[in-house]
């Protein structure tokens, strides 16, 4: 079966934990992974140039979806995702809730590589309780749940509590996965970033990336994820 590397990165606008901007450790730190398909969260677009994802895109060979949630006084910040294949079809799922910080999620079919394709929903949800329940309503929708779906969903969740409801009502339809401490960067004890597939077992490792520089480099460790289609 193909083996696909998924990764998800709260990349925190490049700057690390050294209070610095620098984009070109975040790249530094993709390319220790070596993904196949990578979801970002809080990447910046500036109008005087320096287009994040766009950069990453170009200086590793892939294909860039932006999903823009928010337009600044200077330029626009939101998700995205970077893929080594192309993708069949995408959709930008607004996920803004009452007057909160509009979020957003990218729901993704990447051609891996031949004619079998993986769903890749790539979200950042929200951080009061009742605003992730209801992200977690609108995200399920994006699923078939057939048997013959190959999926996964991936991102900065925000849940601080391992049982908490948004996570609960996850596993009443995805196969609860490892949480892996991920926040903050130098010292990983929370699993903000999640991923689950569909079908379970189709996950065949999950860990975070835990090097040097990625402490480093964002306030995030990326997740990293193997996945067999």
């Amino acid at each position: 079966m193909p083996s696909v590397k998924l990764a998800s990165y709260n990349v925190h606008r490049a700057i690390g934990g050294d209070g610095h901007c620098d984009p070109q450790r975040i790249l530094g730190v993709l390319k220790e992974i070596q993904p196949d398909v990578v979801a970002l969260q809080e990447v910046e677009a500036h109008d005087d140039g320096g287009a994040m994802l766009e950069w990453l895109a170009r200086e590793m060979g892939f294909h860039a979806i932006a999903g823009t949630t928010l337009q600044r006084h200077d330029g626009l910040f939101g998700n995205g995702v970077l893929t080594r294949w192309p993708a069949r079809a995408y959709n930008l799922v607004d996920l803004s809730w009452r007057r909160r910080e509009p979020r957003g999620a990218i729901a993704v079919d990447v051609l891996c590589g031949g004619p079998t394709h993986l769903r890749v929903v790539a979200t950042h949800l929200g951080l009061r309780p009742a605003e992730r329940r209801d992200q977690v309503q609108r995200l399920l929708r994006l699923f078939t749940w057939g048997p013959e779906e190959r999926a996964v969903l991936m991102g900065d969740l925000n849940e601080w509590f391992l049982w908490g409801r948004p996570l609960r009502r996850l596993h009443r339809h995805f196969k609860p996965t490892p949480a892996r401490n991920t926040f903050p960067a130098k010292m990983p004890l929370l699993a903000l970033d999640r991923v689950w597939t569909h079908p379970g077992d189709i996950l065949k490792d999950l860990r975070a990336h835990d090097t040097p520089l990625a402490r480093v480099a964002s306030d995030h460790l990326p997740l990293v994820a193997t996945v067999e289609i």
